[in-house]
């Protein structure tokens, strides 16, 4: 009975992280990555994944991370780069602002993102931040 019952936890917790992915307001998670503990630039792959993208942002889901500038490409080559808004430092459960993707018809192509893990070495976690993409809204026809 006792494994039944756990059985049934791990299904409703599996599923309810599911349902967090891909929020029902159009979010969906494109990557997770790892910050080093010194200034880093990662660039994030988006072969296979969600492209056609209104707004972008970074949620850390462990540790502190400090947002220095977020690079995109776009698939008609336009190029942007964003500064964080206030301090660009966020902890655990916290969320970048989301960011504007220029065009209107394009597509995102390539993301660097510029950042470093605040904290000691043996004190703190390295920070983990997700990447997440805000899908573009279907035109009214």
């Amino acid at each position: 009975m006792k494994n039944i019952l756990l059985l049934g936890c791990l299904i409703l917790a599996f599923s309810l992280q599911l349902a967090a992915q891909s929020d029902e307001d159009g979010w969906v998670r494109l990557a997770e990555k790892t910050v080093s503990y010194k200034a880093e630039t990662d660039n994030v792959s988006l072969i296979g994944k969600k492209t056609n993208l209104s707004k972008i942002k970074l949620t850390c889901v462990q540790g502190t991370v400090k947002l220095k500038h977020i690079r995109v490409e776009m698939s008609d080559g336009t190029k942007k780069e964003y500064d964080p808004k206030g301090t660009g430092v966020f902890s655990k459960g916290m969320s970048s602002f989301a960011f504007e993707l220029p065009g209107k018809d394009t597509k995102l192509k390539d993301l660097e993102i510029e950042y470093d893990s605040v904290g000691a070495v043996a004190v703190t976690k390295r920070a983990k931040v997700e990447v997440w993409g805000k899908e573009r809204k279907e035109k009214d026809e």
